[in-house]
């Protein structure tokens, strides 16, 4: 079988599921990797086969969403060029996750796809989304990537298409310690931001993993880190509690490892603040922004006891593969 993925490179939780799934992969063929992005900050070791800017977003250094530079860098032309070159037909299966090119291809060529991945779970009504929906964010999620085939992933099945998160080999087999430090990795805000608040906090350690640095650089009880997937894995599986963004693939890894866990939703990102609706019934701590009470609403965390989380709905990376390429060719077969 000649299988089609192509991944979204905005941020770097695309890019770091792909990594894990494709050696499962390639137990059903070859796999050709199609990269569309342009500010991911972990180097892929995939095999790509082509790469495209993309759509990508971007962010202030307040944790928003900079609508400006994303308008700046849109390429509409080139974008339906790229589409239209993109030899989809020629594959026996196409997976799509969260990536507009490969979606546009496929429709221009009337292609069956997959949309796999955390945002196809949005198809489903049942995905607990935010008391204030955004009709905007609705349609992003629903039509960014749009394929008549969903096979999503979520920390609960809230549908019977949706599988459980992916979780890198390297923490499904840790043991995990709780060490005498917090992890960050809050890549939407600006290290000045971060440590602005945290090193008001007396008594604590915090190694934050960070984009701006290029060595590892300590400020106060601040150790900012190059972020590399090895040196992360790490200091998840080894520290006391995790601060990130309301993402999906660190918080679930969190969760796996039985983590004390507080989360930031991305401002103007509607996605995130469903995953943040999501964990508000799970146990993680939610915190809508950062805040000149962030320092003290971090301290409080700090002293609350870890949750226990329901962790029955994990799975390893082959079973899930082995689900998801169930479902995906009954579908396409049907």
């Amino acid at each position: 079988m000649k299988i089609f993925y192509a991944v979204q490179a905005t941020g770097n939780g695309h890019i770091s599921r792909a990594m894990e799934l494709l050696p499962y992969l390639s137990n059903y063929g070859t796999v050709d990797i199609f990269l569309s992005g342009s500010n991911s900050s972990l180097s892929s070791e995939l095999p790509v086969l082509s790469r495209s800017k993309g759509l990508s977003l971007f962010y202030n250094h307040s944790g928003a969403l900079d609508l400006k530079r994303i308008a700046q860098n849109l390429a509409p032309i080139e974008v339906y060029k790229t589409a239209k070159n993109l030899p989809v037909e020629k594959y026996d299966l196409v997976i799509n996750d969260f990536e507009a090119i490969c979606a546009i291809s496929c429709r221009i060529k009337n292609k069956a796809s997959v949309h796999f991945g955390h945002q196809a779970s949005f198809i489903s009504p049942h995905v607990p989304r935010p008391e204030n929906k955004s009709t905007f964010g609705e349609f992003i999620l629903k039509n960014f990537a749009r394929s008549p085939i969903n096979v999503g992933l979520h920390f609960q099945a809230y549908d019977d298409f949706i599988l459980p998160p992916v979780i890198k080999s390297e923490i499904w087999s840790a043991q995990p310690k709780e060490g005498n430090y917090t992890c960050v990795y809050l890549p939407s805000y600006s290290d000045l931001e971060i440590s602005k608040y945290l090193q008001q906090i007396a008594g604590q350690q915090f190694e934050v993993f960070s984009k701006e640095v290029k060595a590892i650089t300590r400020r106060g009880n601040c150790t900012f880190i190059p972020v590399a997937k090895e040196r992360f894995n790490q200091s998840l599986i080894h520290c006391a509690g995790i601060i990130t963004n309301a993402g999906f693939e660190t918080p679930a890894e969190a969760m796996y490892l039985n983590k004390k866990l507080l989360v930031i939703p991305i401002g103007g990102q509607y996605e995130q603040k469903c995953n943040a609706a999501a964990m508000q019934s799970l146990g993680p701590a939610v915190v809508n922004k950062i805040s000149p009470d962030f320092s003290k609403q971090v301290n409080d965390w700090l002293l609350e006891k870890t949750p226990q989380y329901n962790r029955s709905f994990y799975l390893p990376t082959a079973a899930i593969v082995d689900q998801m390429m169930q479902q995906a060719t009954a579908k396409i077969l049907h």
